[in-house]
């Protein structure tokens, strides 16, 4: 597990698919990151490991990115039992009731979501310090944001805690951050996810999901 950061998603997957590691493995390797630089960084707000736990053992769907840590950015798209507040206190009580469509593809992608990511309030800046969970940082360098509006999954992912993290973009919320922390970010195209079922789409379609 030493190896971890040097590969991406497919890359892991592969692993799991050759029967050189586990599920769990990789689980366990991305909790462990995240709990060594978290403190530093506050990238991540929400952390589901139980879960994630209880899936990789009780079997992946053999999807492209079988067994593959994830995290989701707290923002609009909806996981069953976990809280999405969109970084907003009047929001703090909030469970998500069902799973985003973008949540039930992820999973049979094979997929294993560990946690939720910083963002700032619904997501209108293109720097991450909300006042409900507190600023996130750039692992690169001390003082420096990570950007907005997907600065936490942005700052986990050049942290190495996971290979990939959901992020939006309508004004440059994916783009901003994947130039300040060194990444390469996917602005999909209009129309290919969407936040079914509870809502079509985010900001009249401007936000874009991934």
């Amino acid at each position: 597990m030493d190896a971890f950061g040097s590969y991406d998603a497919l890359g892991l997957a592969a692993l799991v698919k050759a029967g050189e590691v586990t599920p769990l493995e990789l689980v366990e390797e991305a909790i462990r990151r995240i709990e060594a630089v978290n403190p530093r960084l506050n990238a991540v707000i929400y952390k589901n490991y139980d879960d994630a736990r209880a899936r990789a053992g009780a079997g992946v769907p053999d999807g492209p990115f079988q067994g593959v840590p994830y995290l989701m950015k707290e923002l609009a798209t909806m996981w069953e039992g976990v809280p999405q507040t969109n970084s907003c206190l009047y929001f703090k009580d909030f469970v998500a009731p069902v799973d985003s469509e973008i949540v039930a593809r992820l999973r049979r992608g094979g997929f294993l979501l560990v946690g939720s990511t910083n963002a700032p309030e619904f997501g209108w800046a293109l720097t991450t310090e909300p006042e409900m969970y507190g600023r996130a940082n750039n692992p690169w360098r001390e003082g420096i944001s990570p950007g907005g509006s997907s600065g936490g999954s942005a700052s986990a992912v050049a942290a190495r805690m996971v290979p990939l993290a959901e992020a939006s973009d309508a004004a440059g919320s994916i783009r901003a951050p994947a130039s300040i922390c060194g990444l390469v970010g996917l602005k999909p195209s209009r129309g290919r996810a969407t936040l079914g079922p509870i809502s079509a789409d985010f900001f009249y379609g401007a936000a874009h999901f991934l």
